[in-house]
């Protein structure tokens, strides 16, 4: 008994840190935008990669396509240094 309970416990716990990962696209958005707001200097070609990265990732997220969200803003992220 205990030790299905010690796995119970596991899988709830697995299960919810995955769901929290799962929603931190709005604090990777909060980033590219804090970033952004510093004006930083980029070419133009660059900053309008952000800006449709930034972009897509937020639609991703509304259709909740998380990874899909979480790798469009990554590579904002990587292309402001951040």
């Amino acid at each position: 008994m205990r030790k299905s309970v010690s796995i119970l416990a596991a899988l709830l716990l697995s299960g919810a840190s995955g769901l929290a990962l799962a929603h931190n696209c709005p604090n990777e958005m909060k980033a590219i935008d804090a970033k952004l707001s510093t004006k930083p200097a980029l070419s133009p070609e660059d900053a309008a990669k952000v800006a449709r990265l930034r972009a897509d990732g937020e639609a991703y997220h509304k259709a909740g396509k998380h990874d899909d969200a979480m790798k469009s803003l990554g590579e904002a992220k990587k292309i402001l240094g951040i």
